[in-house]
């Protein structure tokens, strides 16, 4: 059935609409009927469904609203990282004590971090999400921005829908289409879900069992590595060269550089292994070694933030202490057009950064750290006021 899915999604978008308001949506669903038809679906599943999907014009407004304000690390960490979360997590972990360490022992990933992913996912499932998923995946499989993607997630929800004999009104989630007490999309449900509780079902949204055990299953199928964790905070040298930033460096070299770890010991002896320098808050805030693992936790996020709430996070379920390096409060929070203007800035004094396009990626970090040791800064990528003052970017 995917194949078809994926063969007439091709004839869907080739007639897609533009944009996604009422009118084009009605237009849109006669399309999304004739693809899903193609893909297999029956014929009693689409004359229940399509009669009762709605538009939903909060879900695009979120959407267009999602990149436009990026939190600062403080917020975002502290947010996510809470008191009550560190507690609620050591008390699940306590509970599904003998699950989560089945679980770790047939997929390799310790049970802190899947409690992790169920604390920032849904705050251990307490807010797995109103939004009538079908209705949401319709709405942005009808907008421009990415039809492609959620046109495929909506074939494949109504897929779910049948396999899983699920009624369409108890599916409920964020306004992306993500569901059940991990959040997954549709198709990571599809591939990914196994049977934790025994039941024979796989309900992501009433048996955290399944959930758990769907996210082992997918962090296992990612590429985790049962013998490494996640990362570490780190302590660097006072005359810390910040471009070292730019690659992976074995343990040996880092060492070599003179980082050490947060507590001031020296850094694990572990023959081969890599690890890259993550600094969220620039130089005076907290510095991370990251390892194969984060590069996981970033494959079912692409954020550094959340992988980096993850990984402290699980370390504090775990029992470990908070950071030992405060994270600065005083952070400027740059806007969409403000992260244009800076990238735009760069690229007149000759640093490419990439496309403006509103986004603190990796180029423009890159871009930002070669301007700033150009100017006596400190190169650590990171837009601070006396950085933002010389790109010309005002703060308001």
């Amino acid at each position: 059935m995917r194949l078809n899915i994926f063969i007439t999604l091709f004839i869907f978008l080739a007639s897609a609409p533009a944009t996604a308001d009422q009118a084009v949506f009605d237009t849109c669903l006669a399309r999304l009927q004739q693809a899903a038809q193609a893909s297999g679906i029956s014929g009693d599943t689409v004359s229940r469904v399509f009669p009762a999907l709605r538009y939903q014009a909060r879900v695009v407004e979120l959407d267009r609203a999602q990149p436009e304000f990026t939190q600062t690390f403080a917020d975002y960490f502290g947010k996510r990282v809470s008191n009550y979360r560190i507690e609620k997590g050591r008390t699940l972990l306590a509970q599904y004590g003998d699950f989560l360490a089945d679980l770790s022992h047939r997929y390799g990933v310790p049970g802190s971090y899947l409690v992790s992913f169920w604390g920032l996912e849904t705050n251990y499932g307490n807010t797995l999400g109103k939004m009538p998923t079908l209705d949401s995946l319709a709405t942005l499989a009808c907008d421009e921005r990415r039809s492609q993607f959620f046109t495929t997630e909506f074939l494949l929800a109504l897929e779910l829908m049948e396999k899983e004999r699920l009624d369409a009104g108890d599916m409920q989630g964020s306004w992306a289409g993500a569901v059940g007490h991990t959040q997954f999309m549709p198709s990571t449900y599809l591939r990914y879900a196994v049977d934790g509780d025994g039941d024979g079902a796989l309900d992501l949204w009433g048996s955290p069992r399944d959930a758990l055990a769907s996210a082992a299953n997918f962090l296992n199928q990612l590429g985790w590595n049962p013998e490494e964790r996640w990362g570490r905070e780190v302590k660097l040298p006072k005359d810390f060269d910040y471009t070292m930033t730019r690659k992976q460096r074995s343990l040996d070299e880092w060492r070599a550089l003179g980082v050490r770890r947060a507590d001031g010991g020296a850094l694990p002896v572990v023959a081969g292994m890599l690890a890259e320098l993550v600094i969220p808050a620039g130089h005076t805030g907290p510095a991370f070694l990251v390892y194969a693992n984060f590069a996981v936790i970033m494959q079912w996020n692409r954020s550094t933030n959340y992988a980096l709430s993850v990984g402290h996070l699980a370390d504090r379920i775990a029992g470990a202490g908070p950071l030992l390096q405060a994270i600065p409060d005083d952070q400027p929070r740059l806007s969409r057009t403000q992260v244009i203007q800076l990238q735009q800035s760069l690229l007149a004094a000759g640093f490419d950064g990439g496309e403006p396009d509103g986004l603190l990626g990796p180029k423009t970090r890159s871009a930002l750290r070669d301007f700033q040791a150009s100017r006596d800064l400190v190169a650590d990528g990171f837009p601070d006021k006396n950085t933002l003052e010389v790109l010309g970017i005002v703060l308001f």
